[in-house]
């Protein structure tokens, strides 16, 4: 069984390149990968599955044409996307996935995570994403008109970035001692994430830990197989 592993695209409709070649990743992995798993910031922004657009409804067409008969196709919410829902899903075809989720591939005791989580160094950051992943925050923005809700997630962007900029390299990185807590809770092989864009390959005593990286300039993606466990990089003209 061969399966993709993808993070952190962050489509936006401001931004042509990156969709073209999302699409055009889904087109060439069809017919290679079983199953795909999207491990969070799918989207830059995500206020509602009520929220319709142009954009929203091409990727959505595009996720259906590669699960329809295709890969069996997996999202984790991000700390971009986190309220993707049901409709999201069955306009798509694709299943969420809690955070963090146990999987046997190839006989491997796969770990995975979106990872924003392990994060603990930034207090500010998880204190933010323990408010915003709580149910009542959450319906009450569910709550707001479209545009309130756009303006609510342009500030919060703009508020993120600004803080982002201001803390360290260490501070917006995993933190290792809950890497190491959630390898020993867990017991994984291969322990797969994303969000810091950071891509790697980190070897432990007991497991391997593999950073996905955020799609830019070039696009990532693991490649796990019998045979081969793999970080590919690929150009996006």
């Amino acid at each position: 069984m061969t399966s993709f592993f993808i993070s952190d695209i962050h489509l936006s409709d401001s931004n042509n390149k990156l969709s073209s070649a999302f699409i055009n990743f889904l087109k060439k992995s069809k017919n290679s990968c079983s199953q795909l798993f999207i491990l969070g910031d799918l989207f830059e922004v995500w206020i509602g599955d009520d929220h319709q657009t142009d954009f929203i409804d091409s990727i959505k067409s595009e996720l259906l044409n590669f699960t329809t008969n295709g890969p069996d196709t997996y999202f984790m919410h991000g700390n971009r996307d986190f309220l993707i829902g049901e409709k999201f899903t069955a306009d798509t075809g694709i299943k969420i996935l809690p955070d963090p989720y146990e999987i046997n591939i190839n006989n491997n005791k796969v770990l995975l995570s979106h990872g924003d989580f392990l994060c603990t160094d930034d207090i500010d950051y998880i204190n933010f994403r323990n408010r915003v992943r709580d149910k009542s925050w959450q319906n009450d923005f569910l709550g707001k008109s479209i545009e309130e809700r756009n303006e609510i997630a342009s500030k919060l962007r703009n508020d993120s970035n600004d803080a982002t900029q201001n803390k360290s390299l260490e501070i917006t990185d995993v933190n290792e001692l809950s890497v190491k807590k959630i390898i020993n809770d867990y017991s994984p092989n291969i322990f797969i994430h994303g969000h810091t864009h950071r891509p790697n390959i980190h070897e432990y005593a007991s497991a391997k830990r593999i950073v996905l990286g955020d799609w830019g300039d070039f696009g990532w993606y693991l490649y796990l197989d019998e045979k081969s466990c793999n970080l590919e990089k690929f150009s996006i003209a």
